[in-house]
């Protein structure tokens, strides 16, 4: 065995993570793990090695627009109009920085700071989980999954599945206030695995016998030098039923009315595609990642309300465009919002050009017109300077002019 670390977290440890990507892992890293003996999952049409392979880090939803976090503030995710895009890819791991940076993986903690620090950061109004993923460790889901769930109740969580979000990518997705799939993409894998590799054959024939010395008759329970005895088989299929359980409660829990645990213990693990899932309650709807997105993040913005349904928050924004005897119960569009803006920059501008020509002619204005226009360029100058300002230029323009 080659690669001890790597095998120490796929063989005699639950996985949520979907069958075929399992598989692939073996035929991927199977040299480096196993050594001279070689792995043939049998997958027909499965996934293949290079499925495996590290993927860069970049956002569908982002595109290349969003304002990055400064690497000085260590939060993690983009900022674009006041979403935080959090990528969720590659293979969930608890603790895996050592493996993270070369394997393509992501871990919980790692998600969770970035969400922790979404919630209380004042520029972000909503969070996009963008999922691309099949799975990976049970440890730190759950608690990972209950931390969504809690921060959903300060603010609005999206989950935008391009393209998989299964098994524990799903119990991530599950806590979500809405789930959107790509129509290519899928769901589900609501189960757990675990693998054992038995050795001893390869071990005999290579003329290598391995002698466990323990104190303990279960200490070296399920150890990869030796059959697996039916008694231990039996004892780790009842602790992957347990955490099945909890697996289904907790989607229950995200789920609420639309999937129960009962709802989801009875798909028996299916991965559902698309429409299929949205139809068993897996998830809310079926959309292109982007426009589903540039949708959540217009709702985002609309002044005066917010996507919790009943409530009512007001911004600095609405207070901003009340103070100057603004309508803000009509829809503002990123069109006219754009439109107005502009003409109230050209507006601004023939203005300053006026006082710039009339400075000479008038030397001796009355002093309280020339603080009356300090005053007003002032309360400009702090609506487009605001930390609310950040990313919204448009409607920042809009308020101030």
């Amino acid at each position: 065995m080659t690669s001890p670390m790597i095998a120490g977290r796929v063989f005699n440890t639950p996985l949520m993570v979907e069958p075929r990507k399992a598989a692939a892992f073996l035929q991927g890293f199977g040299d480096r793990i196993l050594g001279s003996v070689q792995f043939d999952p049998g997958t027909d049409g499965g996934p293949t090695s290079d499925m495996m392979q590290p993927r860069p880090q970049a956002s569908i939803l982002d595109d290349g627009l969003g304002e990055s976090i400064r690497s000085g503030d260590r939060n993690g995710y983009t900022l674009r109009d006041g979403a935080a895009i959090i990528p969720v890819t590659g293979v969930l791991v608890h603790r895996g920085e050592w493996v993270g940076r070369s394997s393509g993986q992501t871990s919980y903690e790692g998600l969770r700071a970035q969400i922790d620090a979404a919630a209380d950061d004042h520029r972000v109004r909503g969070i996009a989980l963008e999922i691309d993923c099949y799975g990976g460790e049970v440890a730190g889901c759950f608690d990972l999954a209950d931390r969504i769930r809690e921060v959903r109740g300060i603010k609005p969580v999206r989950a935008f599945v391009a393209e998989h979000a299964y098994s524990a990518a799903y119990a991530l997705a599950s806590q979500a206030d809405h789930i959107t799939v790509a129509r290519t993409g899928g769901v589900g894998s609501i189960g757990v695995v675990c693998m054992h590799a038995d050795y001893e054959a390869a071990l005999e024939q290579a003329g290598i016998k391995v002698t466990m010395i323990h104190a303990g008759a279960h200490k070296v329970d399920g150890n990869p030098y030796q059959h697996l005895p039916e008694s231990v088989r039996t004892e780790l299929q009842s602790r992957m039923e347990n955490l099945r359980g909890i697996f289904c409660a907790i989607v229950g829990d995200g789920r609420g009315q639309k999937l129960s645990p009962e709802g989801a213990r009875a798909t028996e693990a299916r991965c559902l595609d698309a429409a299929d899932a949205v139809a068993a309650g897996l998830a809310d709807s079926v959309a292109e990642p982007r426009a589903a997105f540039a949708a959540f993040i217009q709702k985002l913005n609309a002044p005066g309300g917010s996507l919790r349904s009943g409530v009512t928050i007001q911004t600095s924004e609405t207070k901003g465009a009340h103070a100057m005897g603004k309508d803000t119960s009509a829809d503002v569009t990123d069109e006219n919002v754009e439109d107005q803006a502009n003409d109230a920059v050209d507006e601004g501008s023939d203005a300053d050009q006026v006082d710039d020509n009339d400075a000479t002619d008038v030397d001796d204005a009355d002093d309280a017109d020339s603080a009356s226009a300090s005053t007003e360029r002032g309360r400009i100058a702090a609506i487009l300077n605001s930390a609310e300002a950040s990313g919204r230029d448009k409607l920042a323009k809009h308020l101030a002019f």
